[in-house]
């Protein structure tokens, strides 16, 4: 094993795998109101291509931190199609608190209640989805050749610092309208939903990233829609999901308008004092294709 100093920085390969100590520890006794910790990797993280799970000491499971837990945090971090450039503070994924045991929302009436007066996610022509929890794939597009981008097998290095920086021709090449492509086994691809996801604030939602009845893909690596992601925006109907796409060891046919993906909706304790939107600073708020923040508009 090899220790790395990130004080200065450090270059993480592609394929390589790294385990890094993180800033922050976990301190909830099991006295105090049950609190649990799910983590995910971060938009930007995701859409790298950049794999990260959150770890514990004797964990039994990635991504979940135990009730009554007290003790060091780690991420397992592999950068599987660009090498990039990390340095001390930076986050690459993000963690959440649960307290007890949430009810699934097929159990909770106020979410259908609430749907019947605002849904939650929306056609291209601004007219509610059939469905708020089923996510589709977009190929077609609206006004613009460009669906999708599929990432080059050798490409630059990635400083994780730089924002508004890469030209994307160098990393990415462009996938054109169409009604069906083929992913490719272990090529990595940006696409986008057909439906506009809205979020209200005192909700959140994740995509579950692979589910084998609709293929053997995984859709998304950083599924979470924070509250008030969509919400608000100056159309009205929501935001574009993006999607982290990777075929499973054989190639595998998409189609416009396959679904790809189904959100699992989390009811908060209480809306948060700050919501998901350009006023905090948000980076994909009212996206459509977008790359991940380190690339030039």
């Amino acid at each position: 094993m090899t220790e790395i100093d990130l004080r200065e920085g450090a270059l993480f390969e592609k394929r390589c795998v790294y385990i890094v100590p993180l800033k922050e520890q976990w301190c909830f006794p099991e006295s105090e109101d049950d609190i649990s910790g799910k983590a995910n990797p971060k938009s930007t993280t995701g859409r790298l291509d950049i794999f990260t799970r959150l770890i514990t000491d004797y964990a039994i499971e990635f991504e979940t931190v135990q009730a009554g837990y007290i003790g060091p945090l780690y991420a397992e971090i592999v950068p599987r199609t660009f090498s990039v450039m990390v340095k001390e503070g930076m986050a690459l994924n993000q963690l959440r608190f649960v307290k007890g045991r949430p009810r699934p929302v097929r159990e909770d009436s106020s979410f259908d209640k609430h749907d019947e007066v605002t849904p939650r996610a929306y056609n291209p022509d601004d007219s509610p989805a059939e469905s708020v929890k089923l996510i589709s794939l977009d190929l077609v597009g609206s006004g613009n050749a460009i669906v999708g981008y599929r990432a080059k097998p050798h490409a630059p290095l990635i400083d994780l610092a730089l924002v508004n920086h890469y030209d994307p021709s160098e990393f990415w090449e462009p996938i054109r309208s169409g009604n069906r492509i083929i992913l490719n086994p272990d090529d990595f691809y940006i696409l986008v939903s057909k439906q506009k996801v809205w979020i209200p604030p005192d909700w959140s939602a994740e995509m579950v990233a692979y589910d084998a009845s609709y293929g053997e893909f995984r859709s998304h690596y950083a599924g979470f829609f924070d509250p008030g992601f969509g919400y608000d925006v100056a159309s009205g109907r929501g935001t574009r999901a993006v999607l982290e796409v990777r075929s499973h060891e054989v190639p595998f046919v998409v189609e416009d308008g396959q679904i790809v993906g189904r959100l699992e909706y989390e009811r908060l304790l209480e809306p948060p004092e700050k919501i998901y939107g350009p006023k905090i600073g948000s980076s994909y708020q009212s996206q459509g294709l977008s790359l991940s923040k380190q690339f030039r508009r």
